[in-house]
């Protein structure tokens, strides 16, 4: 496909899926592996976002956003570029943290956690997932049991005392995707954290 010459300035018109319904199927699927699987990298590609932001969250976002779901944009990825590129690929309207559907950013930006809807008892899924970007996956910290695990698997998590706390919540509590280049790792709610010494 060739680039027009305005693409360097109209970014937010690039860096879609190139074939949306191929590309979105293999992302969603990716997604939903992930949270299915907590602990375990998938490749997740096909989007390019302004710069700030992995290919990994990028295809997140036009994978799991469109103009019914509230995103928020945490202070460090928040951009004149982002928001256009999130309102031309997906139409999500931006919001404030204690509204949003999905929130994207570092684990230090999108703190506290606290500030994000966990859920009702009646209706536990009407809660926020977070997509956490990283600079990589480094070495485990934490061990995971629960749902979709045979045994337990390690995992390194940015803060496990406040995702330890999250998961007692459980059936409330949110979600998380973590990014890290064209990866993420899921871990839902459900799955009991403990640190690994």
């Amino acid at each position: 496909m060739q680039q027009t010459d305005n693409q360097s300035t109209d970014t937010h018109f690039s860096g879609g899926f190139a074939n949306p319904p191929v590309d979105a199927a293999h992302a969603f699927r990716a997604a939903m592996n992930a949270m299915a699987r907590p602990g375990e990298v998938f490749d997740i590609t096909g989007a390019c976002a302004p710069a700030g932001i992995s290919d990994a969250a990028a295809s997140l976002l036009l994978t799991l956003c469109d103009p019914e779901t509230k995103l928020y944009l945490a202070q460090d990825v928040d951009s004149a570029a982002l928001r256009s590129w999130v309102t031309f690929h997906t139409g999500a309207p931006l919001v404030a943290a204690q509204d949003a559907d999905f929130a994207l950013g570092s684990w230090d930006a999108l703190m506290p956690l606290d500030q994000y809807r966990i859920g009702t008892a009646e209706y536990p899924d009407r809660s926020a997932t977070l997509i956490v970007e990283l600079a990589e996956f480094s070495a485990p910290n934490a061990r995971l049991k629960g749902p979709g695990i045979k045994d337990s698997v390690q995992m390194m998590l940015p803060d496990v005392p406040a995702l330890a706390r999250n998961s007692v919540l459980y059936p409330q509590g949110v979600d998380f995707f973590f990014t890290a280049g064209a990866q993420v790792m899921g871990l839902p709610r459900s799955s009991q954290i403990t640190a690994e010494g």
